[in-house]
């Protein structure tokens, strides 16, 4: 899957979990970003991502997020994991 994908995939979980069509993502995005990204929207951003993208994250591994960015480079590396 292209690093496009996985973004365009992001903003529709973005667009949809913080009910704004025109909420866009970028690499660097953080929570501090989004007034509304709270502990309770990352677990939904997290689990959104989990189904979107199939895939699935460690404690560890959510905990070491730290943009938008990290996030789709998870799912890209775990992606090329699971097609070998």
């Amino acid at each position: 899957m292209s690093t496009e994908t996985i973004y365009d995939g992001l903003n529709e979980i973005f667009r949809d979990i913080f009910g704004d069509e025109t909420q866009a993502v970028g690499a660097d995005t953080t929570a501090a970003d989004i007034a509304e990204w709270d502990s309770f929207n990352h677990i939904n951003i997290v689990v959104a991502a989990e189904s979107r993208f199939g895939v699935k994250f460690s404690t560890v591994e959510v905990e070491g997020l730290k943009n938008v960015g990290d996030m789709a480079a998870l799912i890209a590396r775990k992606q090329d994991a699971a097609r070998r």
